[in-house]
């Protein structure tokens, strides 16, 4: 017995560096770098290391310690996914269309603004919001002050006719808002965009050319 416990060698006394390098070196060969675990379970064992930090050197690190990573890991998992996903939704969405002022048939500015009283009553707020500014840039077309064209935005028109009439430049601009905001927006409308836009058409209809837009006197 003791010829045998002789021939074993004795235990080396390595410092933790000493060790950390020898481990390094180990590691690094061949058998274990085929060997090394798959990207998932890299992940796990990063998880579990980062998880034991934040645990109290002296608590047992077991089971609940396993079962929390793997709950970490699908979290991770799951906002990535919606992250993503809302990522390639945002891309799939096209910008929406410029909103044209007209589309359909054509009708005069008093047309709108019967179908705009009709709506009214019946409390379709969207449909008289549209149709009174529709009536708006109508009647301008009618007094030629602006011309007709095909495509022409709420916002394009309300500049344009803000340039023949400054003095309702600004409430043009806002009836052009609540009108995008109304037919392309999905804004439910309401009473007072109505009236507002009731308000626009009369302070229009009341208004004519400055100087300054028709070298002619007002």
């Amino acid at each position: 017995m003791d010829a045998v416990l002789a021939a074993v060698p004795a235990p080396v006394d390595l410092g933790r560096d000493e060790a950390q390098d020898l481990l390094v070196r180990e590691l690094s060969g061949s058998v274990y770098t085929e060997a090394r675990p798959g990207l998932l379970q890299r992940a796990l064992t990063w998880l579990r290391d980062r998880v034991l930090e934040l645990l109290p050197d002296d608590l047992d690190a077991g089971p609940a310690v396993d079962a929390l990573v793997v709950a970490a890991l699908v979290v991770l998992v799951l906002v990535a996914l919606r992250v993503g996903a809302q990522v390639a939704r945002r891309r799939r969405v096209p910008e929406p269309a410029a909103a044209e002022v007209f589309s359909g048939a054509r009708r005069s500015a008093e047309d709108h603004r019967a179908r705009a009283d009709a709506l009214a009553r019946e409390g379709d707020w969207p449909g008289a919001v549209a149709e009174r500014f529709r009536a708006v840039v109508r009647g301008a077309e009618e007094r030629v002050l602006l011309d007709e064209r095909p495509g022409r935005t709420a916002s394009e028109a309300a500049a344009e006719l803000g340039a023949a009439l400054p003095p309702v430049a600004a409430d043009l601009r806002a009836g052009a808002r609540v009108f995008d905001d109304v037919v392309y927006g999905s804004a439910p409308g309401s009473a007072e965009d109505d009236a507002r836009l009731r308000r626009l058409d009369d302070a229009v209809r009341a208004s004519r050319p400055s100087v300054a837009s028709t070298g002619a006197p007002t």
